[in-house]
């Protein structure tokens, strides 16, 4: 899909401004915006109380306003300006402070002057205002005004879910977050990417998996999903991707199942080392993200991450400064290639079983060159090790591996080769 890159981009910008949270009105907006490019998406309610595994969803969090003024009535800090300029799921206040008794409620990064961090509260009751700390520094003593106009009462937190059915109930697991307000790579690359995928994968003609693309509150949500749907997820689900932090164009990065040998590790690596090259390999010991509650004991679904920058290691990471200008069309558009082939190639796994004994000849087949030319020695010889290890214990990735071919590649060849009665392709 050339141009793709751009398209994401501006959904990107138009999503940006939003002011998300684990729950609340952000979230809505977000899904909303979301089902116009997936009309399938279906909306989940979960009521502030509900118990999950060891989590109880707590109350609904709605802000309106959030401003410091100084004693001449201007406004310092405004959460209209930016949406990471207030604590999430801070209390209600309105009080006139000196700056003494404000400076615990504020937060800053002395070592990143001009970010404005990114702070939550979810479970324990607070407030307070991020900014600068070259802003921070820049108070002067007196009395300041501090407003923030917010509800926190029963409500509910929202997910949405989409299921693409294909010809098998085996299933491919997508999982990303919309929790997190301003952040372009760390928030909105991943609900970007996966958006466009959804939509490229109802357009195709046949689909041998099922695809299942989760949009939830990070950890929470995860945690309530699973805890509704665990034994069909097990089950079902042969590969899944946590999708976050795929936007920038620095590097690529991946954090394995906690298992490490998922057939979701064995096509991620494949894909990697056959399209990228070089690439940061993480332990799942780096582990930060969602794939926290996907893999974790009495779960443990076969689910990776495959990363540009990896969250936590760029220095954007969680603050003002991971805004539009740290993603790129380029950096979007690879990774949106990059998962195709992933899926695609899942999609074309199988398992094959040679039907004669010893060589075929491929000649009179129609599947052997009978002038020999530059190139074609080369597709010969990987026919030829296909051949050779399809006893129908491999599946194509592992031969693919095996023999330093690509696994798409290989599916086109054994194609051929199932249609001339060279190879039976397995259940």
């Amino acid at each position: 899909m050339s141009g793709i890159g751009h398209e994401l981009h501006g959904w990107m910008k138009d999503l940006f401004p939003i002011p998300r949270s684990l729950t609340g009105p952000g979230v809505r907006e977000t899904l909303a915006y979301l089902k116009r490019i997936l009309p399938d998406l279906a909306v989940h309610s979960v009521s502030s109380g509900t118990e999950a595994f060891d989590w109880i969803v707590p109350d609904e969090w709605t802000l309106r306003a959030a401003y410091m003024e100084n004693s001449e009535g201007e406004r310092i800090v405004d959460v209209a300006r930016h949406t990471l300029h207030v604590v999430g799921y801070s209390t209600p206040v309105d009080r006139i402070m000196t700056l003494a008794e404000l400076q615990p409620h504020l937060h800053s990064l002395p070592e990143q002057p001009d970010a404005i961090p990114y702070v939550t509260s979810y479970y324990s009751p607070r407030w307070g205002f991020c900014l600068s700390d070259r802003q921070r520094q820049s108070l002067r003593d007196g009395t300041y005004r501090v407003v923030i106009d917010s509800t926190l009462a029963p409500g509910i937190m929202n997910y949405g879910e989409v299921l693409i059915p294909g010809e098998s109930p085996q299933e491919v697991l997508l999982s990303t977050y919309i929790c997190h307000p301003s952040m372009a790579n760390n928030e909105l690359s991943g609900p970007v990417v996966t958006a466009a995928l959804g939509r490229w994968l109802k357009q195709l003609p046949n689909r041998r998996l099922s695809y299942r693309l989760l949009f939830l509150p990070e950890t929470l949500g995860a945690i309530v999903y699973l805890s509704r749907h665990l034994e069909a997820l097990r089950r079902d689900v042969v590969a899944g991707f946590i999708m976050t932090c795929i936007g920038d164009e620095r590097a690529w990065s991946f954090l394995p199942s906690r298992r490490g040998d998922t057939l979701a590790d064995r096509v991620a690596l494949h894909v990697l080392n056959r399209r990228v090259g070089g690439f940061n390999r993480y332990s799942f010991l780096d582990r930060g993200s969602d794939e926290r509650q996907y893999c974790s004991p009495g779960v443990d679904l076969p689910v990776v991450s495959i990363m540009r920058s990896k969250y936590g290691t760029y220095p954007e990471y969680h603050t003002s400064l991971d805004d539009l200008s740290l993603v790129t069309p380029t950096g979007l558009q690879q990774s949106f290639e990059l998962f195709q082939s992933c899926l695609a190639t899942l999609e074309a796994n199988r398992r094959y079983r040679a039907r004669q004994s010893c060589e075929p000849q491929l000649g009179r087949r129609g599947l052997y060159p009978t002038l020999s030319q530059r190139g074609s020695a080369g597709s010969v010889r990987t026919m030829m090790n296909l051949l050779a290890y399809a006893d129908g214990a491999q599946d194509l990735i592992a031969i693919a591996d095996q023999i330093g071919a690509d696994a798409l590649d290989c599916a086109e060849i054994a194609r051929r080769l199932v249609a001339a009665s060279v190879l039976d392709e397995m259940a």
